[in-house]
């Protein structure tokens, strides 16, 4: 365990272990009060003379993870949305979702919330060598009631709520493709069927819906995609002509191994847009503008980058997500904390290269500020603890919120007694410190009480 001065840690794995998220604050509480008054150093200033809640300083040396118990989301900040479960989701009691998103629009001036993610078929314990597709849930609030999006009209003989799979490539028409040649299911002697879909979100743009999504890596090739509705948000979705070959831009030549190089382009696409434009938005930190027709980008080859603030040295980061607010552009992105030890032998947290003596610890949310959408971006901070793998949006009342779904793959959440827990559509409320310092957090407390934006 770490001191407790100013930006000090918690051994959280032992004192946390077993408790489930929602439902956490017991655990958190206890901590706190075994800490006593040198815990409450760690915690915001009190506000009542404030109207934004107060910034904290800068994690020193430049890295380290931000693991302070008022970061994660508790039973007092956040909750698992109630989607509709479908028969797969019965036995488990919650959909199992990974990559969770949610987004709030009006249309027709009335609210519409829309959830999706990555799912996994029955039988699997993951999304992955293959999947079924995309499903989505809508509702009118974000607390519910969520149900699955009304697809039986377009598929009688389809399971509700799949928005789009590799499955529906009997759709293609001429002129019209539903599904190319690149996503389609394959077979190879390790893996049997392969091809999967993962990150999907779904956006609302000069009156018409759109679906960002990227094939993964098992598939014939990896990378991200647009879906263009010709309907409503349930669809039918159809493949914008940019992608008729391959992915969005160039291969990058990396990868994992059950990828060839030459197929492997840059995953995890994401959708910024503003006034009249829209652009794309990927892993690798790059992006590029929409066509206004959005039947590709501009250009479809070699992309710019954000300029932004590196660590030293840059971890492997994914999960790219930009948005505006409060006249700021905020770029968030996923990474492993990973715990080392202090020359005293106390934990360290920090946003490390894989080395030995490295656990992968929580699967947080970095962000950084900038004034313009390419940057350069601020020094990057902790969003959230086990945030990562995130979407930020602003709900009907003027709220922002992040999504979590704790992730199964590695650390905090892959032990034995939380696992059940895992993989859940959450949402956690997030703060903002003001213009003057431009902070966004996970809704933090302060001495015990919550502290508002």
């Amino acid at each position: 365990m770490g001191s407790l001065g100013d930006g000090a840690r918690l051994d959280r794995r032992s004192l946390l272990k077993g408790a489930t998220l929602i439902g956490v604050t017991a655990a958190l509480s206890a901590v706190a009060m075994e800490a006593g008054p040198a815990f409450a150093t760690q915690l915001p200033p009190q506000t009542s003379n404030r109207k934004y809640p107060a910034p904290w300083p800068e994690q020193t040396p430049y890295g380290l993870a931000d693991t302070r118990v008022d970061l994660w989301p508790r039973d007092d900040n956040s909750f698992v949305l109630p989607l509709e479960l479908r028969p797969r989701d019965e036995q488990l009691g919650h959909v199992w979702i990974r990559d969770t998103y949610v987004n709030f629009f009006t249309v027709d001036g009335h609210s519409l919330y829309v959830a999706c993610g990555t799912t996994r078929v029955p039988g699997l314990s993951a999304a992955q060598p293959w999947n079924d597709g995309i499903f989505l849930w809508t509702s009118p609030s974000l607390h519910g009631p969520w149900t699955l999006a009304e697809t039986t009209g377009i598929r009688p003989g389809a399971e509700k709520g799949k928005v789009w799979s590799p499955e529906f490539v009997g759709e293609n028409t001429p002129g019209r493709t539903v599904v190319a040649p690149w996503q389609e299911y394959w077979y190879d002697a390790k893996f049997g069927k392969r091809g999967e879909v993962w990150a999907p979100e779904v956006h609302y743009f000069d009156g018409r819906w759109y679906i960002v999504a990227c094939m993964g890596d098992h598939s014939q090739k990896v990378g991200s995609f647009l879906l263009i509705s010709d309907g409503g948000v349930e669809g039918p979705y159809r493949l914008a002509t940019g992608n008729l070959e391959k992915p969005f831009g160039d291969p990058t030549g990396s990868g994992p191994a059950v990828a060839k190089p030459a197929n492997y382009y840059h995953i995890d696409g994401s959708m910024f847009t503003e006034d009249d434009a829209a652009w794309l938005v990927l892993h690798n930190s790059v992006y590029a503008r929409f066509r206004d027709d959005m039947e590709d980008i501009i250009p479809n080859t070699a992309l710019p980058a954000f300029a932004q603030t590196p660590y030293s040295p840059e971890p492997y980061l994914e999960g790219a997500y930009a948005f505006k607010y409060g006249g700021k552009y905020y770029l968030t992105q996923a990474a492993w904390d990973r715990t080392s030890a202090n020359p005293d032998g106390s934990t360290r947290y920090a946003y490390d290269t894989p080395a030995p003596g490295r656990v992968q610890y929580q699967y947080d949310a970095v962000m950084a500020v900038a004034d313009r959408l390419e940057g350069p971006y601020s020094p990057r901070w902790t969003l959230g603890v086990g945030c990562g793998g995130n979407s930020v949006f602003e709900d009907e009342s003027g709220h922002l919120w992040t999504t979590f779904f704790r992730n199964p793959a590695q650390g905090y959440w892959a032990d034995p007694s939380p696992i059940a827990d895992t993989a859940v559509p959450g949402v956690v409320r997030v703060e903002w410190t003001g213009p003057d310092s431009d902070r966004l957090y996970v809704q933090r407390r302060n001495n015990g009480q919550v502290v508002s934006g």
